[in-house]
């Protein structure tokens, strides 16, 4: 098997159970998993003397690979849409919907490309992604086979809509499919594509999209469907005013509560956003272990809110980071994200009302700067998102785990007067670079900041001339 050794590296910061962080130490990688760390003398040795490639690893961060667990990737062509740049949620959708109907399988695997291209060169190396509109032939194999050609290792969620206006829903008729087929295709896929074993490149989840676009038939015997097979469950819930207001009034119920009756919580399950999730729900989904997928720049971007990550990770929820669409972030950069997390959960700390303690008070911007530290949000990023995906192999850097590793050069602009002091915060409080190699399954796929698996100018050409097709269609 091939031999990759990471030369003495400036800092790994491990993520492991105890937040290690190594200094001037090697990392030893045979075929997709690591396998020993400690002196390059030591791990060059323990290769018998040579192996097939060195990164000289001085004056870099290594970390391991960022973990994204909530996408929208064909939304990449309707980046920056004017009609909607100020829009809150449903208002977005509906503006949305109608161009997205015209999507081709082309568009899929192009679109899919493109943000995978921008996760991977942000250090991301697993992604999941909610595809839950099929139109003019589009399947989610396009985006299967997006994942395969550039790389990154992939959780593909077979999303989908069945509950059009005329039925009291949020989208048009005509994007909206029939439950029998959605079924049928998603046992499909899980058949097909679903790989539970260590290391695996490609995992299917079934993901009904929300409560305002699927009926509760779907979302029942979407989970019996996913439980069957022993696959994850996925679906937006809570995520702003509007969507409460939705459930109150067509179910009677809470969002959290409309999961709960319909099988959507536990260990297998993770919903995309919960800016709005109550007390209740937050002590349900902790008791269930019930996941989460924090969206922190969509967030703000459609002025959901804040959502209350301290107080769910106090609770014991789960919680992995997500970029969101491209079409609500607008990027797909994870070293970012995790800086957006950092700095909303210090400014939501900071809008709350003083406390009172031991008699003295407290104000928000007393507690705010540590209400999420860069390591917190870094560990959400990482080990969070392992844990909502379901992988017990990705997330940290240990002997025996998948080599998807992210380095940094420490030496960039970006860090001067920052990485001398704290390599691993500075990637956080200074300028969100770009990684310097990325490795997935101990294939270099980043390198020195270049693509090595796609042609980056090809296909940005290629994806702009379909942006601008799709826009002209609607």
């Amino acid at each position: 098997m091939r031999t990759l050794l990471i030369q003495n590296a400036t800092c790994i910061a491990t993520m492991d159970d105890a937040g290690s962080e190594l200094r001037d130490t090697s990392v030893l990688i045979r075929g997709y998993a690591i396998e020993a760390m400690g002196s390059a003398q030591d791990l060059l040795q323990r290769a018998g003397g040579k192996v097939d490639e060195v990164i000289d690893a001085r004056g870099h961060l290594v970390m391991p690979g960022m973990i994204n667990t909530h996408h929208h990737m064909y939304q990449s062509l309707t980046r920056a849409i004017p009609a909607v740049q100020n829009a809150e949620l449903f208002s977005w959708l509906r503006g949305l919907y109608p161009i997205w109907a015209n999507l081709t399988p082309e568009m899929i695997q192009v679109s899919t490309l493109t943000a995978m291209a921008e996760l991977l060169l942000s250090g991301c190396t697993t992604s999941s992604d909610h595809l839950y509109i099929y139109p003019n032939g589009t399947k989610l194999d396009d985006s299967i086979e997006a994942a395969q050609e550039i790389g990154m290792r992939f959780t593909a969620t077979r999303g989908s809509m069945s509950v059009g206006q005329s039925a009291g829903g949020l989208p048009p008729d005509r994007v909206v499919e029939k439950e029998d087929a959605i079924l049928q295709d998603t046992q499909r896929l899980i058949e097909q594509y679903h790989d539970a074993s260590h290391g695996s490149m490609l995992h299917i989840a079934v993901a009904p999209c929300s409560p305002f676009s699927v009926s509760r038939d779907l979302m029942r015997e979407s989970a019996l469907l996913a439980r069957k097979y022993g696959v994850r469950l996925h679906t937006h819930l809570a995520e702003n005013d509007h969507d409460i207001a939705y459930s109150l009034e067509k179910f009677g119920c809470t969002p959290a509560q409309y999961a709960h009756d319909l099988g959507w919580t536990g260990a297998d399950v993770w919903h995309a956003h919960c800016v709005k999730l109550d007390d209740e729900g937050i002590s349900l989904f902790a008791a269930t272990r019930t996941g989460i997928a924090h969206c922190p720049c969509s967030n703000m971007r459609l002025a959901s809110g804040i959502a209350p990550v301290r107080k769910m990770l106090d609770a014991g929820v789960p919680i992995g980071l997500g970029v969101d669409g491209s079409a609500s972030n607008d990027a797909a950069h994870m070293v970012n994200e995790a800086r957006q997390a950092m700095l909303l959960a210090r400014v939501g700390r900071a809008m709350q009302p003083p406390e009172v303690r031991n008699g003295k008070t407290f104000f928000g911007c007393d507690l705010g700067p540590a209400e999420m530290t860069a390591r917190d949000a870094l560990k959400l990023a990482t080990r969070g998102g392992a844990q909502v995906l379901g992988r017990q192999d990705i997330g940290h850097i240990a002997p025996g785990m998948c080599a998807d590793l992210a380095l940094f050069d420490l030496r960039t602009l970006s860090f001067a007067g920052g990485a001398v002091h704290d390599p691993l915060a500075s990637l956080l409080l200074c300028a969100s670079p770009q990684a310097a190699y990325t490795i997935v399954n101990g294939r270099i796929v980043v390198r020195r900041g270049q693509l090595t698996t796609v042609d980056l100018p090809v296909l940005i050409e290629k994806h702009n001339r379909l942006a601008v097709q799709l826009a002209a269609l609607s």
